[in-house]
C-alpha cells in the first residue's frame, strides 16, 4: 500500500467550480492500494478558505471526518496581493468545520520527514505549498518517495493568450520552477493526457441513480459543471456533454503507472511577467547535447482503462 499526501485546491460543491479535484480526493480514499494520510489545501480553483471548508465537507461525505486537513497558501509565492476571501455563502454553508492547526507547508514537511522514503506527495493544485515546504527544509526533496503533479502541457500549448500555461503552473510558476529544481523524483500528468479522460452526462446520471453519500452528490456536481462549461463555450461539442478528469488521473497513476506512457524530460518554467508566463519549456532529450532529465512527463493515456478503474473504485463508496 502506498501512503500519500494530497495537496489540493478542491472546489467540488461550489457553484460554477470544477469538480475533478473532488474525484481525486474520493479516489485517494477509495483505492485499496492507497493510504491517504493527510490533505493540504491551496489557493487555485478557489480561494484557500473555500478549498479547506469544501475538503472537510467532502471528507465527511466519504466517511473520513477525522481525516487531517491543513489549510495552506492563500496566494502565489511572489504575489501575496492575490489573496482571495471565501464567499459568505460558502462560510455559511460549510463553516461549522475547522481544519487542523498549523499551516499546510509545515504539516506536509513534518509528515514526510517523519516517514522518510514512505510518502508520495500528490499535488493537484498550484505548487505553492510544496515550494514553501522546500524553502523551510530542503530535506523534503530527499525524504519524499515521489512527487506526482497534475500540471503542465508538454507536447503543445494552451493556445490562450490570457493563460499561456496550464492553470496550476500558470497560477504560480515560481513555485513550479522551485519544485522542478529541487531534485526530488517528479512525475507530471498534464493536459496532454488529462483532456483525453472525460466524464459524460451519462456517467453523471448513473452516479445519481446509484445513490450513496458520494455518488449522488458527485453526479449532481458533474452535471452542473458540464452545464457551466457548455454555457461558457457554446458550439464546442466536447464541452457540451462531458468534462475532463484532470486531477484523479494524477492520483490513479501513483499505483497504476501503466495507465499512461512516460517520457524522461528536462522541463523549465517561464517565470516573471510577459506573454509566456507559466509556459513549460520541455526538452524530451532527443539530442546528444540534451540536459539531464529532471522529471518524467505523461505523453499518452489509456482513457478507457482509467475510466474503468475510476468508476469501479468509486462504485464501492
Amino acid at each position: 500500500m502506498t501512503r500519500i499526501i494530497l495537496d489540493t485546491d478542491l472546489a467540488m460543491g461550489a457553484p460554477g467550480s470544477d469538480i475533478d479535484d473532488g474525484f481525486a480526493l474520493a479516489l485517494a480514499h477509495a483505492d485499496p492500494d492507497l493510504q491517504l494520510d493527510l490533505v493540504t489545501t491551496v489557493s487555485g480553483n478557489t480561494d484557500v478558505e473555500s478549498a479547506t471548508l469544501l475538503t472537510l465537507e467532502l471528507a465527511e461525505r466519504l466517511g473520513r471526518p477525522d481525516l487531517p486537513v491543513h489549510r495552506g497558501a492563500s496566494a502565489p509565492l511572489t504575489r501575496p496581493d492575490r489573496h482571495r476571501d471565501a464567499p459568505e455563502a460558502t462560510r455559511s454553508a460549510y463553516g461549522h468545520r475547522a481544519p487542523r492547526p498549523g499551516p499546510a507547508a509545515v504539516a506536509l514537511l513534518e509528515h514526510v520527514l517523519a516517514h522518510p522514503g514512505e510518502i508520495t506527495l500528490v499535488a493537484v493544485g498550484p505548487l505553492t505549498n510544496v515550494a514553501a515546504a522546500l524553502s523551510l527544509d530542503r530535506r523534503l526533496a530527499s525524504s519524499v518517495r515521489e512527487v506526482v503533479v497534475m500540471g503542465g502541457v508538454f507536447l503543445g500549448q494552451t493556445h490562450a493568450t490570457g493563460m499561456p500555461g496550464e492553470f496550476n503552473i500558470w497560477s504560480d510558476p515560481e513555485a513550479a520552477e522551485a519544485v522542478l529544481r529541487c531534485g526530488a523524483p517528479l512525475r507530471f500528468v498534464g493536459l496532454d493526457v488529462t483532456l483525453q479522460v472525460r466524464l459524460t452526462r451519462e456517467h453523471a446520471r448513473a452516479m445519481v441513480e446509484d445513490g450513496g453519500g458520494f455518488g449522488a452528490f458527485a453526479g449532481e456536481s458533474t452535471a452542473a459543471w458540464i452545464d457551466h462549461q457548455a454555457a461558457r463555450h457554446p458550439g464546442d461539442p466536447a464541452q457540451a456533454d462531458s468534462c475532463a478528469l484532470h486531477d484523479p488521473l494524477a492520483v490513479a497513476v501513483v499505483t497504476r503507472p501503466e495507465l499512461v506512457t512516460w517520457r524522461d524530460a528536462h522541463v523549465q518554467v517561464v517565470t516573471g511577467d510577459g506573454p509566456a508566463r507559466g509556459v513549460m519549456v520541455t526538452d524530451l532529450l532527443d539530442g546528444v547535447d540534451a540536459p539531464a532529465p529532471n522529471c518524467r512527463v505523461a505523453t499518452a493515456v489509456d482513457a478507457d482503462a482509467f475510466l474503468s478503474h475510476l468508476l469501479s473504485t468509486l462504485g464501492r463508496l
